[in-house]
């Protein structure tokens, strides 16, 4: 039996020096350095690449160590008999609410124009929106997105949110299925995308959605790169029909030198660092799923493959 971590574009040392701590009397692996396929039983994966999991037949058990699988369902081969697990850590929930609370805020007094009026060494006031005046509405109320909407609105926005499936959460209008979608999209100032990756959400923003927003709106998305479609938030941006946007995700990370949100003077991007999972916190939820899985217990946090989430 060994564990094995599968990581693409993350730095797996930190991870290994404390995993080999507190198990210390695991076989720790690092692909592809791999002695024995066979014996590898428990996964821990950051978007591996297509196919890399069906090289081992008696995988058992593939842990992300992000609050998302989508990076792992969406490119490999699972049997149903194969647990999914995620990590959980309240602290990623809270780091994503004050990265959302920046965005909003600067957004909201104008933060960017006055630094590109300082560079022109221009000196003119803008109006600006106060909290109480601003309605935010987040696509996808799960962990996160609940924690985010109940925060907003208890600094005093209004906050509205949608999801798959019924939700209720305190001082928060809640809308689910399709023609609530509709209805949550409405009259939003901005929109918050923390949606998982699915069959369904794949390109849900796009053109006709989007344009559901007052063109005043402001899209941010920190949720997945594959559910908006880039063209047409360029041509709803040059037309005037949205304000701007904030994006933290894309399709293909890192996003590449020659794509055009670079130079978008409307589109403001940060480098996929929304909420950063903390290696010490996700190693302790590690270590006791593989305890767990050790003296055949439940897991923490499984996901269900079909649903992707």
């Amino acid at each position: 039996m060994s564990v094995l971590i599968i990581f693409e574009n993350k730095e797996v040392k930190p991870w290994v020096d404390l995993l080999k701590v507190k198990l210390p009397h695991t076989s720790i692996e690092v692909y592809p350095n791999v002695k024995d396929n066979s014996t590898v039983d428990f996964a821990i994966c950051w978007k591996p690449k297509s196919g890399i999991l069906s090289q081992f037949p008696n995988l058992k058990v593939i842990q992300s160590v992000g609050a998302s699988v989508d990076h792992i369902t969406n490119s490999q081969a699972i049997s149903n008999s194969t647990i999914v697990t995620r990590i959980v850590d309240e602290s990623l929930s809270n780091d994503m609410w004050e990265f959302l609370l920046t965005v909003v805020l600067a957004n909201l007094k104008n933060s960017k124009t006055y630094l590109e009026q300082q560079n022109r060494r221009d000196w003119k006031q803008q109006q600006y929106q106060s909290i109480n005046e601003t309605t935010i509405s987040i696509l996808g109320l799960g962990q996160i997105g609940s924690y985010v909407a109940k925060k907003f609105a208890q600094v005093g926005f209004n906050v509205k949110g949608w999801s798959q499936s019924e939700k209720n959460i305190k001082n928060v209008d809640s809308f689910n299925g399709k023609n609530g979608f509709n209805k949550c999209l409405m009259g939003s100032d901005f929109l918050i995308n923390l949606l998982p990756l699915t069959e369904a959400t794949k390109k849900i923003l796009n053109k006709t959605t989007l344009q559901k927003l007052p063109s005043s709106g402001f899209l941010i998305n920190v949720g997945r790169g594959e559910s908006l479609v880039d063209e047409d938030l360029i041509e709803l941006l040059n037309t005037c029909k949205l304000s701007g946007a904030f994006l933290d995700v894309f399709r293909i990370e890192p996003l590449p030198k020659n794509h055009p949100f670079w130079i978008h003077p409307k589109i403001q991007i940060t480098p996929h660092i929304a909420s950063i999972t903390r290696v010490e916190s996700a190693t302790d939820q590690i270590v006791e799923n593989y305890l767990r899985f050790l003296n055949h217990e439940n897991l923490l946090n499984t996901v269900s493959i079909i649903r992707g989430y």
